[in-house]
């Protein structure tokens, strides 16, 4: 019995300091510190693909699309759109992010996130801020 409580009484104080060595998971992480995946980009542009060319797209203060083949020389794109991964058109229509497989039947794009022409995801936060993951 002595032998039992005397083993008690040394492990139980290095049970709790080793307890404190180990690495908080992200549930025991308060929410405002828990990483999210999502960084906002720093250029603000995104690729997509057109005719098998990679193209660099930005959006301007008001909305507008933009698209450069080097990054340093931009041009408005005239119908406003740019392909995913998949080959779907998004474009902005009436203050959303709205996709189409065709170019005649728009929806909301959920979440306002696709997948760009290198693998990454992209979406927009509601002041039309570039996130990438």
């Amino acid at each position: 019995m002595k032998k039992s409580i005397l083993v008690l009484a040394f492990c139980l104080p290095v049970a709790l300091v080793m307890s404190s060595f180990t690495t908080p998971t992200n549930n025991d992480l308060p929410a405002a510190t828990v990483k999210s995946d999502w960084m906002k980009s720093r250029t603000g542009t995104w690729p997509g693909m057109k005719d098998g060319k990679t193209y660099w797209y930005k959006l301007d203060k008001k909305g507008g699309l933009w698209w450069s083949t080097d990054g340093k020389k931009w041009a408005a794109v005239s119908d406003g759109a740019w392909a995913d991964k998949d080959g779907k058109w998004l474009k902005i229509h009436e203050g959303k992010l709205v996709w189409s497989t065709d170019g005649n039947s728009w929806s909301e794009v959920p979440e306002w996130k696709w997948e760009g022409s290198d693998g990454k995801w992209y979406k927009f936060d509601n002041k039309w801020g570039l996130w990438v993951k």
